[in-house]
């Protein structure tokens, strides 16, 4: 549970352009490594659901700033 919370605690410290980037590199390792457990099985495939949860809550962050963005000054 720890490795999640650093995860998410590491994400604080990133701005928009950031977590795009890594959302875009996640993105493209995921695709990597569903093509290659379907060529022949990993190791380890909780792999692949451990970084698809993770892109998730890049957006998550991601969204979030937004969020804090779009707030209004006065609030």
């Amino acid at each position: 549970m720890s490795k999640k919370i650093d995860f998410v605690s590491s994400l604080k410290d990133l701005n928009a352009a950031d977590l795009k980037a890594r959302i875009q590199e996640d993105e493209l390792r995921l695709k990597k490594l569903e093509f290659a457990h379907a060529i022949s099985p990993l190791e380890n495939p909780m792999s692949i659901r451990a970084l698809r949860k993770d892109i998730a809550r890049l957006k998550t962050a991601l969204g979030q700033h937004a969020a804090k963005k779009a707030e209004p000054a006065g609030k």
